[in-house]
């Protein structure tokens, strides 16, 4: 492979004609190579050796598709806090929170905006985006030991829901199963799993249906919601994570939603959501909830009728046919409407964190420690498998057909383009018909090949810019669950879009070809469409790249223009090659404006005879291509160009999206001074404690009186939450 990727390097390195042209022809090679090499080999969790994984290797034959390992997470002493340059200060966006998710159990977290549900919910998902200003401690474990995201199988459902409009619910969730689940290879088996999938969440009656998107109508709100769950729980996660279920639905709609949430949480699974105002029949659904007010923990236990009791105690209470849910949020949340007003409820959430912080902290949720051995067992089994041998080629089939789906079915989009096409070479072919080959023939056909570049590459550019960056956000989710490596996407995309990108170019040259009267031979015309399809090609090409650099739509938008015009200053027909100032004369060497333009000058001009009177008049073609500085080129040039540039583009976008894919932030051991050193531990049924004196030593019983003695009562204890029993 190298020698052969050494060869190819050399022969298109020696089609180039200068220091650029090189440069650009080694580094798209080198990406080339790099974008068809495929995934390393799996790394194992840190505490599993091989001989662990050869000793249990019978137990491992099967795979368990549909099977849900129980998790429990406790956390506590959860900080997190952002720090402000300019005013060197720091704010808390999570204050020394604590709390416990159980498996069988609806887990919600609950709160005014601001107050630090989501990222809570993207801590403990292990999903907070990393930034240098922000500082993250506290303890996490799993089934009793430390966390580690290798250790078990997550969902995260986000707010936004993210989808190829034009693949069906069905097509959506099949290419996700055989995408995440390779070891299914039977057809029907995955049939079937999907369909059970598609009955459990209420998707079956739009089975058959597009997702749709803004442009086409497509499923609803809810239905999508209830996709994206879908697509999450194809791996049988341990636990699943919803940010804001509810968020844009009507009140059936959200009813629903977490009805299916409910249901979830029944067949074993672990599920914590973060949620605003629920409905109280929403609110009856949650087993246990979690309130948190400008990052502090208010209360932390089971949900109903319980913390109305809590707060009661206090003098809250909530009135009769009120919704709980509602009640708990004014009661947490800061009034706005006067000082006062602001002053009071402070005041009193202070005290309900401070009231809640005492009494949480004589307690130590005492959980029977995991053996090392089981342990072990639940990390290979819910753990990330290594791929297989040819799943490159496997995932870059299935991803060409997701691809072609796509960009074939886009009716609207493809509609426009068509229309646009055509209706630009009518214009053109109107302003420049039936050209002569008189001495002004010459500026008018220049003019003509000029526009038709521009044209051709701001179209792809634009339509690329405009879709690439929420395309990126679904493939970045799916990279994260290891769903396909980068290279079979990329390059599924490149193959996929050929059919339908080579379409719009070829229908703007057989309107515009004939109508101006160009070269009139039918090679000439073939070439023609040729120069302007891959110059179309190396246009999406940039698309791409600009939209893997910059975040958003809007930025792409203005980025992506922006750097065509420059390369329409030097794509050769305002600017001579030869006049191009010495520190900007690498600019036409990359300006795809350029080569296209060039190419359709060689094209049009070579062995063209024009009308002349005089001996200063341009007589030939050829004389017309030396005074643009094009003489002795030949659209071979063009065409390497052409490919070097879209090899250099691909790759490039290769190693941005490796470069910008998304980075959490690290969850650091607590400080001394969070962690509380007086203690009660609850009391445990005689088999636990018995377990725990043969894993762990019993502590030191001058240190367990110290603990006694100086832990205060707590009168009210309803919201501890009981241990694993």
């Amino acid at each position: 492979m190298v020698r052969f990727g050494g060869k190819m390097a050399g022969q298109l390195v020696s089609l180039g004609g200068n220091g650029a042209g090189q440069f650009l022809a080694a580094a798209a090679v080198a990406l080339l190579l790099r974008l068809f090499s495929g995934p390393g080999p799996a790394l194992m969790p840190e505490d599993e050796s091989p001989d662990d994984e050869k000793n249990d290797a019978a137990d491992d034959d099967s795979p368990d598709v549909g099977k849900v390992f129980p998790v429990t997470i406790r956390w506590s002493n959860i900080t997190c806090s952002l720090s402000d340059k300019s005013s060197k200060s720091v704010r808390f966006l999570l204050n020394n929170v604590s709390g416990e998710a159980k498996p069988g159990r609806l887990l919600a977290i609950m709160g005014p905006s601001g107050s630090g549900k989501t990222t809570l919910l993207n801590v403990l998902a292990g999903q907070l985006m990393a930034s240098p200003r922000l500082h993250l401690s506290g303890l996490l474990e799993v089934n009793g030991k430390p966390c580690s995201n290798r250790a078990y199988k997550l969902a995260y459902v986000r707010q936004e829901d993210l989808f190829f409009s034009q693949l069906t619910v069905r097509e959506t969730l099949s290419l996700a199963a055989e995408l995440q689940l390779p070891e299914i290879a039977s057809v029907e088996e995955r049939d079937e799993y999907v369909n059970n999938l598609l009955f459990k969440l209420g998707l079956a009656s739009c089975a058959d249906t597009n997702v749709g998107d803004a442009k086409v109508r497509g499923i609803s709100g809810g239905e999508k919601k209830r996709l994206s769950l879908a697509c999450e729980l194809i791996a049988s996660p341990s636990v699943i994570f919803s940010d804001e279920p509810t968020t844009g639905l009507d009140a059936f709609q959200a009813e629903k939603v977490m009805e299916t949430l409910r249901q979830l949480a029944q067949d074993g699974h672990t599920v914590i959501c973060s949620i605003h105002q629920p409905r109280g029949s929403v609110y009856g659904k949650f087993d246990d909830i979690v309130l948190l007010a400008g990052g502090a923990l208010v209360y932390a236990g089971s949900a109903h009728d319980v913390p109305l009791t809590y707060f009661s105690k206090f003098g809250y209470r909530c009135p009769d046919h009120v919704n709980p849910a509602e009640f708990l949020a004014d009661l947490i949340s800061i009034d706005y409407s006067s000082a006062e007003s602001v002053y009071s409820s402070r005041k009193r959430i202070d005290g309900l964190v401070e009231s809640f912080s005492q009494q949480s902290s004589t307690i130590l949720y005492a959980t029977p420690l995991t053996r090392k051995e089981d342990s072990k067992k639940l990390s290979r089994k819910t753990g990330v498998k290594g791929k297989g041998k040819g799943s490159w080629w496997r995932e870059f089939w299935l991803l060409l057909r997701r691809a072609w789906m796509q960009a074939s079915r886009d009716g609207p989009t493809n509609k426009v383009r068509a229309t646009m096409s055509i209706a630009s070479a009518i214009i053109f072919g109107s302003v420049f018909w039936r050209m002569g080959k008189s001495q002004t023939s010459i500026q008018d056909r220049m003019g003509l090949l000029q526009v038709t570049a521009i044209n051709t590459a701001m179209a792809a550019l634009t339509k690329t810019v405009g879709v690439f960056p929420k395309e990126r956000a679904i493939v970045d989710r799916e990279r994260a669950k290891g769903s396909y490596a980068l290279g079979p996407y990329l390059l599924s995309k490149l193959i996929a879009e050929i059919p339908v990108g080579a379409a719009f170019p070829l229908m703007f040259g057989a309107v515009l070809y004939p109508m101006s009267r160009l070269h009139p031979t039918f090679s000439r015309f073939g070439k023609f469409c040729g120069i302007v399809t891959a110059e179309s090609f190396a246009a999406s090409a940039m698309g791409l790249t600009v939209g893997a650099m910059v975040p958003t739509t809007e930025a792409a938008m203005a980025v992506g223009p922006s750097l065509m015009t420059v390369f329409i200053v030097f794509g050769g027909y305002y600017v001579n090659a030869d006049n191009t100032p010495i520190i900007f004369r690498w600019i036409p060497n990359v300006s795809l404006i350029r080569w296209a333009f060039q190419g359709l000058c060689i094209n049009e001009f070579r062995g063209l005879q024009f009308d002349h009177q005089s001996s200063i008049d341009v007589e030939t073609g050829e004389q017309a291509l030396e005074r643009l500085s094009f003489g002795g080129r030949h659209i071979k040039d063009t065409v390497v160009a052409q490919s070097r540039i879209l090899l250099f583009l691909y790759g490039t976008t290769y190693l941005l999206l490796e470069k910008n894919k998304p980075s959490y932030q690290r969850l650091e051991p607590p400080c001394r001074e969070q962690i509380q050193s007086q203690v009660q531990l609850e009391p445990l049924d005689p088999d636990e404690v018995k377990q725990l004196q043969q894993l762990d030593p019993p502590p030191p019983k001058k240190d367990e009186s110290n603990q006694q003695l100086e832990s205060p009562p707590a009168e009210i204890r309803p919201f501890i939450l009981e241990g694993i029993k």
